[in-house]
């Protein structure tokens, strides 16, 4: 069972969206238990791409970690007891909850973008953005500290530091003929692995904060700002389900186009799934106690992965708004008419496709020696 711990002993006197409560720790949980199944499958896709696996060797020995931490101590502020110190409570507390034992050194950097990200090939390292600290309260904070405790759990910092490192790489080999184009497929195969992997770090944030509603604030603010009072989550939600089901089949492409550069989900579509997550048998069983353990890691079955993975995609086909989606399952499902819905889809068409009929072969001309059945017989 997960074990009851107090919040972090700070007077929370005062501040309403501090609540004071009991929230549970779970002891030598594996990641496992709050992987988004679309961030495995992504993780297998980009493994399976051709070259990757050279790639991720080379750079492994290549890259300038060292260089990398001791640009973060020179020019950021290291989060402890002395500097930052509500920050440090935090991350000492996720990592009591997910059971990490080694804490990961936190960096505040100085930059009005909110931010947050995990990085680093030996040992991970997080950093945080001014504009990050100073747009959340406590608890909404405390969820993206968990959510990036949840990446290091993972293991996720490797991947994205190669990402940050060819994403960089890229632009300075663009006028290389094929040598960018390599780049480019590993880099756009991380990108959509990391935006599934954003997914599974959003549930490790509820699991630290245990605040659903902490969660959702911390997402609306960084889609809309500081400005809570203009905003209500039932109508960002409302947002992302008009997002999956509007449009036809052209905006399901440019739906695609438009999430292909990014590094995260949209925001509302991240709000959206976790709210699903929260509400689901999987989360309750988690905080009841009864999740995989990473002990149990090693005798994990690589086929029942990916079996959970299918399923998890075929679900999501099947109940998708996405006229994309839609079409998809239909096709699966041997509907009928799909040229007709095809057409439609794409040039907005309503109403019933009326059915063309099949053209019918030349009567043969019995006089014509050449114009004989045998003549027409691939017509059929």
């Amino acid at each position: 069972m997960g074990e009851d711990m107090s919040d972090d002993g700070h007077e929370h006197n005062g501040h309403e969206n501090v609540p004071s409560r009991q929230r549970r720790r779970f002891p030598g949980i594996s990641s496992r238990a709050y992987e988004h199944p679309a961030d495995r499958s992504a993780l297998v896709a980009l493994r399976k791409l051709s070259g990757f696996d050279t790639v991720f060797k080379a750079l492994s020995g290549l890259l300038p970690e060292r260089s990398l931490r001791l640009l973060f101590l020179s020019d950021s502020v290291r989060v402890s007891d002395q500097q930052f110190a509500h920050l440090n409570d935090m991350l000492r507390d996720a990592c009591h909850i997910l059971d990490l034992e080694k804490v990961p050194p936190m960096y505040v950097n100085q930059d009005p973008q909110p931010n947050a990200m995990c990085i680093g090939l030996d040992e991970p390292i997080i950093v945080v953005t001014t504009g990050l600290v100073e747009l959340l309260d406590e608890e909404e904070m405390r969820a993206v500290v968990g959510h990036e405790v949840g990446h290091a759990l993972s293991g996720h910092s490797v991947y994205r530091t190669i990402l940050l490192f060819l994403t960089s790489l890229a632009l300075r080999v663009a006028w290389i003929p094929l040598g960018n184009i390599a780049i480019m497929a590993i880099v756009t195969a991380l990108r959509e692995w990391f935006r599934k992997s954003e997914l599974s770090a959003d549930r490790a944030g509820l699991l630290v904060g245990q605040d659903l509603t902490a969660s959702m604030r911390g997402l609306m603010k960084i889609a809309g700002g500081n400005h809570l009072h203009e905003m209500n989550v039932d109508a960002f939600l409302q947002q992302a389900e008009e997002y999956e089901a509007g449009g036809d089949l052209r905006d399901s492409v440019l739906k695609i186009l438009n999430v292909l550069p990014r590094s995260h989900p949209f925001t509302t579509v991240r709000a959206a799934e976790l709210k699903k997550w929260a509400e689901s048998r999987d989360f309750q069983r988690i905080m009841d106690g009864h999740y995989p353990r990473r002990t149990e890691d090693k005798d994990t079955s690589v086929t029942d992965s990916f079996r959970e993975s299918a399923s998890h995609y075929a679900t999501h086909v099947k109940g998708s708004k996405d006229p994309l989606m839609k079409l998809v399952s239909d096709i699966a499902g041997g509907a009928g008419d799909l040229g007709g819905r095809v057409r439609r889809g794409f040039g907005g068409f309503t109403g019933t496709a009326t059915s063309t009929p099949k053209p019918q072969p030349p009567t043969p001309d019995p006089d014509d020696p050449d114009d004989t059945d045998d003549h027409h017989r691939d017509d059929t």
